[in-house]
């Protein structure tokens, strides 16, 4: 009886004989999960950065977008007065529309000179239509070939920012308006 009870007890073991291999395998273990969480926080961070970058593009271009269609509906009530009631908004003023033709008008360097901490939208309008050449209606395939009726066109010009805090971004849009 006494050897079946010696093997079931090993005897005592001395602190020397440890080797301590479960601390260390610990210790990895937790440098790795360390390391995750890190690089799960930098993702994170990284995916907030994009997110908020997309926000204020897109809030830039609608808000472009939106200062495009009230100028396009400021220039139908220049053109008919009596509209203003129905479109619900005001006319444009005359003088804000450039007539001439070969100006040197180039879209992309006026948007180079505008900049982000302008706190209203800018636009520019020209009137068109006297600069297309040809004998043709503008309206190209709409009605019969001989009928030319005199169409008004314009092109509008729009800057405008995002409207958060910060103002972060910004949209041109360029637009061809005929009516």
């Amino acid at each position: 009886m006494k050897r079946s009870a010696a093997r079931r007890n090993p005897p005592f073991r001395s602190p020397r004989a440890e080797r301590g291999a479960a601390l260390y395998i610990a210790l990895i273990m937790l440098i790795l999960l360390a390391l995750i969480g890190v690089v799960g926080m930098q993702v994170a961070g990284m995916q907030e950065r994009m997110a908020a970058s997309y926000y204020a593009t897109n809030t830039a271009f609608q808000n472009a977008e939106g200062t495009a269609r009230l100028t396009e509906c400021q220039v139908e009530v220049m053109m008919y007065p009596g509209q203003a009631g129905v479109l619900g908004c005001s006319a444009l003023v005359e003088t804000e529309v450039a007539r001439q033709c070969d100006d040197g008008w180039d879209v992309g360097e006026w948007l180079e000179t505008q900049n982000l901490t302008s706190a209203v939208p800018v636009y520019n309008v020209r009137k068109i239509d006297e600069c297309i050449v040809g004998e043709t209606s503008i309206a190209m395939g709409i009605g019969p070939a001989d009928e030319v009726t005199p169409i008004s066109v314009y092109q509008i010009s729009v800057y405008d920012v995002d409207s958060t805090a910060n103002r972060s971004a910004a949209a041109g849009i360029d637009t061809v308006f005929k009516r």
